[in-house]
């Protein structure tokens, strides 16, 4: 069947507007594509302003305002499941509106206290404390008043989120509630309310805790050598802490970044105390993939000897062996961690300088 001429030309136009409209549609198309798929084929929204879970028609009826911001904040902040903390202070105190001993002022029956029912002694020894002061405990100033009040909801609440970070949330939230409460009927009620609060209907890690959310972290390293000590160092997500440990099953804190700069053929010292002094400081806001951060925290340590060490491996991202209750060696966000002492550049020290002229030159 012939085509009339005018017949030919309509159907090269359409073809030559379908192609137009291609070019212009498929940029659109391309910005709109989430960039992470769950194995359901969901997205996975890895934005650090995005909240994870949507608030429940049932958390929006019967969670304060207030309250609701301050659970999503810290969990934010923190890094732990904010309808996790909510299901906690519903589970506690029915989110401060309780009229029980010991939420408003004093102590239950159990010497709790708050609207998270802190124990005084896990708080610090002591209700209300400066927050200057250095105690041994949960004790937090959530509102910037330099007083952590355990009766104070902003404080409290903050309190919980660190607590619960500590002894395995967000990874092992179940063995974190424990911790918080040592009775599984505890845990299976918390976890329950969190389900109800949440619009899926469900308990999920943040992003910050999916590797798949991570950035190209190796094929961004500033060179070679940092891309083979990262490349090592996130092979060794998953894995558990061990106080001492230098791989290959288990690591603490500096022997993680110990054993990645060793498989980079490079030495630099093995403990957190000695690795601070090691490399060239660096300024916050300088720092690169490749450098260390240091934390003054842990036992013996203090403004000029840090007991935390973690490896940068992206602005604000750091990979860590925090500790044997605080889930797996993985990478988390630096930039809102307490007591942040500095940055140095191992890569900097004349040692290391050399070692680095006899990679690239064997014969020296």
């Amino acid at each position: 069947m012939k085509l009339s001429r005018t017949r030919l030309a309509l159907l090269i136009g359409l073809a030559g507007a379908l192609l137009l409209m291609a070019v212009i549609v498929s940029p659109m198309l391309l910005i709109s594509m989430p960039p992470f798929l769950n194995d359901d084929g969901t997205s996975v929204d890895c934005d650090d302003k995005a909240q994870v879970e949507e608030v429940s028609d049932s958390g929006t009826s019967d969670i304060p305002a207030e309250y609701l911001d301050l659970y999503q904040k810290n969990g934010k902040k923190v890094g732990v499941q904010w309808n996790i903390l909510a299901a906690v202070g519903k589970r506690e105190t029915d989110h401060g509106r309780s009229n029980l001993p010991g939420v408003k002022s004093g102590t239950n029956y159990a010497g709790a206290a708050g609207p998270m029912q802190f124990l005084i002694s896990t708080w610090g020894g002591k209700a209300r404390i400066p927050a200057s002061s250095t105690v041994n405990g949960y004790a937090s100033d959530g509102d910037g008043d330099g007083v952590a009040d355990v009766y104070n909801p902003a404080d409290a609440i903050l309190g919980a989120a660190k607590m619960l970070k500590r002894n395995g949330a967000p990874e092992n939230v179940r063995r974190a509630l424990f911790v918080y409460n040592r009775a599984w009927w505890y845990v299976d009620q918390v976890e329950e309310i969190a389900r109800r609060y949440a619009k899926s209907g469900a308990v999920k890690l943040p992003p910050q805790s999916s590797e798949e959310c991570d950035d190209p972290l190796v094929e961004a390293a500033p060179s070679d050598i940092v891309a083979k000590i990262m490349k090592y160092a996130l092979e060794q997500r998953g894995k558990p802490y061990l106080w001492g440990g230098t791989g290959p099953d288990a690591f603490d804190c500096s022997g993680v970044i110990y054993a990645a700069y060793q498989a980079a053929g490079l030495r630099i010292p093995r403990t957190t105390f000695t690795q601070w002094p090691f490399g060239v400081k660096v300024l916050e806001g300088q720092e690169q993939p490749g450098d260390l951060v240091f934390f003054n925290a842990g036992p013996g340590t203090s403004a000029n000897n840090p007991g935390h060490v973690g490896l940068v491996v992206s602005k604000g991202k750091m990979l860590e062996a925090r500790c044997r209750l605080c889930g797996p060696i993985k990478v988390t966000s630096y930039m809102a961690r307490d007591k942040l002492m500095g940055f140095t550049r191992p890569l900097q020290n004349p040692d290391v300088l050399e070692q680095l002229k006899k990679l690239q030159n064997p014969s020296l």
